[in-house]
């Protein structure tokens, strides 16, 4: 009896996953040549994926040292394997530069995406990606003082004016 209704959820989940999916790459299918070209150049200016430059290096020097730490006999051997297959892995890169060239594509227009690649690659572009980081962090200091300081001015400010306000209303005096 447990059982039905757990496969009918199953079966629904199934059926919303394969909806989904099929949705999804419909979708994909629909963005034209030029439109994911316009997102890739976008994604080159704006360098959104070289913080994934080093995945795969880290995924086989942390395979490198678990597989020595088991066999540490076999070291030159676990070291030319996992070289070789990263190697042959490299080419798994690409499909990680059109999932995020379909992202920006769904997400901005064509020629938004040329606009962005036009700005980033230009000189102030440049200079807003090689100081940004640098900037957010002094921004990011800059506010906090302003906010320890705002704090600071307006808990004198309401101490002050409630002291002005209790002293020309003195409270009566309590009955005795």
């Amino acid at each position: 009896m447990i059982l039905i209704p757990t496969a009918r959820r199953l079966m629904t989940a199934i059926a919303m996953a394969a909806f989904v999916a099929g949705a999804s790459s419909a979708y994909a299918q629909t963005v034209s040549d030029t439109h994911l070209r316009a997102a890739r150049d976008a994604i080159a200016a704006l360098k959104a994926t070289e913080q994934y430059d080093n995945i795969l290096l880290g995924a086989g020097a942390a395979l490198k040292n678990e597989l020595i730490q088991k066999d540490p006999h076999l070291q030159d051997l676990i070291n030319e394997i996992v070289d070789e297959k990263s190697l042959e892995f490299a080419s798994r890169r690409g499909d990680l530069e059109r999932e995020a060239a379909l992202a920006y594509a769904r997400s901005f227009s064509e020629e938004d995406l040329k606009a962005i690649a036009a700005f980033y690659t230009s000189s102030a572009g440049m200079a807003l990606l090689a100081n940004g980081s640098n900037i957010i962090r002094e921004v990011a200091q800059a506010a906090e003082i302003w906010q320890r300081g705002l704090a600071r001015d307006l808990a004198q400010a309401v101490g002050e004016a409630i002291q002005a306000r209790v002293a020309a209303n003195p409270a009566p005096a309590p009955a005795q």
